[in-house]
């Protein structure tokens, strides 16, 4: 029987080159791909309503219930990565659908955290743009070594930001809901609590899972504790701090900046409140996005469709 197999995404248009996709066409599946994100729930229904198989890139597109409901020919749905907080997966399963995850890089978003850190310690942005402009030197910088960073949420990126800092010669604080004394000693970081880790670190770095009891962990209160010469980094996701008192403490001062890669809203719109808020270093969701990474999600993607279509699937995700 005919499939047909949607990528969705793929914002540089590079998915074709990072797996096989034309040798699925042997066994009957045919593949589309779609460049740009969707603007409602009712173009992304429509879109993908003739296709069996969806492959979403992280969690650009969501899959609420509302439009898995919308989708009876959708049999499979893989995501880039083991974990998709917007996929109800709960309701996926009940539908009918198998979600499926793939490999992903530990390496890609811990480098691009520590990028974004150096490009705001060093103001590398703005002296960028200053320079071409025609002025040579406008700001001091900020060594790292020395420094105090605080990593909130010692997962496996979280361990690695650690170690950065460690080997930047930074003393390392940690703080989350379920950390223990052991993990942190295991970390070689120093366990304290969420106001104490804000109020004694220069740099303070996310790590958590969305969720919500992680949801606006970060706001007026721990941003006033960060002080006017600290530095925050979100590599995580947007949500994590609250967007409002973040906008507030650039624009008001208090804190040095901020180093972003993730937000409320992605893409990010024209006009947003955080594109004219002083003292950032922003990126467009780029943690993920390397080649080593790609390859692993596309070619993981392309073993699932492989895989489920032999009547084997693997690494078959199921509801928590």
């Amino acid at each position: 029987m005919q499939q047909r197999l949607a990528i969705l995404d793929d914002y540089q248009d590079v998915a074709h080159g990072f797996a096989d996709w034309a040798a699925l066409e042997q066994v009957g599946v045919t593949t589309s791909v779609f460049r740009e994100p969707f603007q409602s729930e009712d173009a992304l229904a429509a879109a993908l309503a003739g296709y069996q198989i969806v492959i979403a890139m992280r969690e650009r597109t969501p899959f609420p219930r509302t439009v898995l409901e919308r989708l009876p020919g959708l049999k499979l749905l893989v995501t880039t990565g083991m974990a998709n907080a917007s996929i109800d997966v709960a309701a996926a399963t009940e539908l009918g659908i198998t979600v499926c995850g793939t490999p992903g890089s530990p390496t890609a978003a811990p480098e691009l955290t520590w990028a974004l850190l150096l490009a705001i310690a060093r103001n590398l942005p703005a002296e960028e743009n200053s320079l071409r402009a025609g002025t040579w030197q406008s700001s001091v910088g900020m060594e790292l070594s020395g420094k105090t960073l605080g990593v909130v949420g010692l997962g496996k990126i979280g361990r690695r930001i650690a170690a950065y800092g460690r080997a930047f010669g930074m003393e390392v604080l940690a703080w989350s809901q379920n950390l223990t004394d052991e993990a942190a000693a295991e970390a070689g970081v120093q366990k304290v609590s969420k106001e104490d880790l804000f109020e004694n670190s220069d740099v303070v770095s996310l790590h958590l899972r969305l969720s919500p009891r992680s949801e606006d962990i970060v706001g007026e209160q721990e941003l006033r504790l960060l002080g006017p010469e600290g530095i925050l980094v979100n590599t995580s996701r947007g949500p994590l701090v609250n967007q409002d008192s973040l906008v507030r403490a650039l624009n008001e001062g208090w804190i040095r900046g901020a180093a972003l890669d993730v937000f409320d809203q992605e893409p990010l719109p024209a006009g947003h409140p955080l594109l004219s808020a002083p003292n950032t270093v922003l990126s467009p969701h780029l943690g993920y996005v390397t080649a080593e990474s790609y390859r692993q999600f596309y070619g993981g993607a392309f073993e699932d469709v492989k895989a489920w279509l032999e009547g084997t699937p693997v690494r078959v995700i199921t509801a928590e």
